[in-house]
């Protein structure tokens, strides 16, 4: 019997376009990676589903309207309106530029932050992680890495991701543990933050419900 079905990927996320085809792309990774069990399906697929607009979108969207939306989301880089104003609806300058010397990456001039931005269905960003997914998996994603814009890459490295940063342990049904504390620390170790806690957690909830 599959982990993973159309059916549940079109019950707990109505928006994907294709839910046939994710199904078919992701249940040969949650096999792969040991992502079995209700509990941590249900964890993995809130954290992609949300992370990807329920697997529709595959790219990290670097487009910002205004500096002053660029000072938000990324206030160590940008402490003025004038340091922000040059990379407003510049994805590439501004992703050249949040990158650099991150994550593997080399400096502004070498466009590694645009090369290597979120892709997949978890937002694989930086060098060190699309080198590390690529041995992994055996797919040279830094030639080539609109590999992860592809449905069973961007599925494999995504459960990649998810076991090598130990969230399946996290995942776990444990009666005497917060659940919702292990899921924030789960976005955590994904997001780097807690961005959209609440509608992951209401995601999780819907697809344990489905999977009882």
């Amino acid at each position: 019997m599959p982990l993973i079905t159309e059916a549940l990927i079109a019950k707990t996320l109505p928006r994907c376009k294709l839910p046939g085809m994710w199904a078919d792309a992701l249940e040969p990774a949650l096999q792969r990676y040991d992502i079995r069990s209700p509990e941590r399906i249900a964890a993995f697929l809130a954290q992609t589903g949300h992370e990807s607009g329920q697997f529709n979108v595959l790219q990290e969207n670097l487009r910002y309207t205004s500096a002053e939306r660029l000072l938000k989301v990324w206030p160590r880089r940008f402490p003025s309106i004038d340091s922000a104003q040059p990379y407003v609806n510049d994805p590439q300058a501004l992703a050249n530029v949040v990158y650099a010397k991150r994550l593997g990456n080399g400096d502004i001039a070498s466009g590694d932050g645009w090369r290597f931005r979120g892709r997949g269905i978890i937002q694989l960003t930086g060098r060190s992680n699309y080198v590390q997914a690529g041995a992994a998996l055996g797919l040279d994603f830094v030639a080539h890495p609109d590999l992860l814009l592809e449905p069973g890459p961007a599925a494999m490295a995504a459960a990649w991701f998810w076991a090598s940063r130990g969230l399946n342990a996290l995942a776990d049904d444990r009666t005497s543990d917060n659940d919702l504390e292990d899921f924030t620390e789960i976005t955590r170790r994904i997001n780097g933050g807690a961005v959209g806690l609440k509608e992951r957690f209401a995601l999780y909830q819907r697809v344990e419900q489905a999977l009882a």
